[in-house]
C-alpha cells in the first residue's frame, strides 16, 4: 500500500483572513488630508472587509471618525468665516475710501 505524498509548503500566498484591506489603509491616511476621500474609502473597506473577511476592520473605522471629525470641524471654519466676513462687512470695515 502506498502513501500518499506530502503536499510542498505553499509560501509567498497568506490567507485572506491575514491580509489587511488596502482601502482600510488609504481611509485612515487619507481622512487626515482629504476627509471626504476618507469617508469614501472608509465605507468602501469595511463592506469590502465583511465580504472578504480581510483585517484593518479598525483602521477603516478610525479613517471613517477622523474623517466625519475633519469634515465637520470644515463644515464649522466655513461657517465661522463668512459670519467673520459678514460682520465685517456690515460694520463697514471693509470700506476705506
Amino acid at each position: 500500500m502506498s502513501q500518499p505524498a506530502p503536499s510542498a509548503p505553499q509560501y509567498g500566498t497568506a490567507p485572506a483572513s491575514e491580509r489587511t484591506n488596502v482601502l482600510a489603509i488609504v481611509a485612515l491616511v487619507s481622512s487626515f488630508f482629504i476627509s471626504l476621500a476618507g469617508i469614501i474609502c472608509g465605507h468602501i473597506a469595511l463592506s469590502q472587509i465583511k465580504k472578504t473577511g480581510e483585517k484593518g476592520r479598525g483602521l477603516a473605522l478610525a479613517g471613517l471618525i477622523i474623517g466625519y471629525i475633519g469634515l465637520v470641524v470644515g463644515i464649522i471654519a466655513v461657517i465661522a468665516w463668512i459670519a467673520f466676513a459678514a460682520s465685517l462687512a456690515s460694520s463697514g470695515a471693509l470700506n476705506t475710501y
